[in-house]
């Protein structure tokens, strides 16, 4: 993903990318659901692992998933393909408001996000921002190219399971 490409709206549904600066990425989706709804999505392994893992690559599943969502608490995600090792992602919880807030590491290596993801009421709906904040420019560039290009695919899963779509 290249900059060009970081800053918008896509208007089908309605996922906003923003690269702030060298070392930050936000991205905001409104669902039309609850923040205790998306907040659950969120926080439930049995829920997470349903949206998380981007169905766009043949293959590739949330082998493991396990979440102790809270402040304390620690995270461990294994990812596989078909016939080959996973690959695991990990860290710890530094603060989980529920409905409202939940602030983690990434600490599979040194150049680790701190990841803030808010749920934030607006009328009903939920206005979510997932923030985060990497050690360097070149570790921004490296999430761009791999993991966060996901997202919007990830953020249309989740409103599909909120809407009863995901089956």
């Amino acid at each position: 993903m290249n900059d060009s490409t970081l800053s918008g709206v896509d208007a089908q549904n309605q996922t906003t990318i923003e690269r702030r600066g060298d070392r930050e990425l936000v991205v905001t989706r409104t669902f039309n659901a609850p923040p205790s709804a998306v907040y659950k999505a969120w926080s439930r392994p049995e829920l997470f692992r349903r949206w998380w893992a981007p169905k766009s690559i043949p293959g590739i599943s949330l082998a493991s998933c396990e979440m102790d969502v809270r402040t304390g608490g620690k995270y461990r995600l294994e990812f596989g393909a078909e016939g080959s090792e996973t690959m695991a992602f990990y860290g710890k919880y530094l603060d989980v408001a529920p409905n409202e807030r939940i602030v983690w590491t990434n600490d599979e290596g040194e150049d680790g996000a701190v990841t803030t993801v808010t749920f934030e009421d607006r009328d009903g709906k939920t206005l979510l921002t997932y923030h985060e904040v990497y050690p360097s420019k070149e570790a921004l560039d490296d999430a761009l190219e791999g993991s966060a290009a996901a997202l919007p695919e990830q953020l249309n899963q989740l409103d599909d399971l909120l809407a009863g779509k995901d089956r």
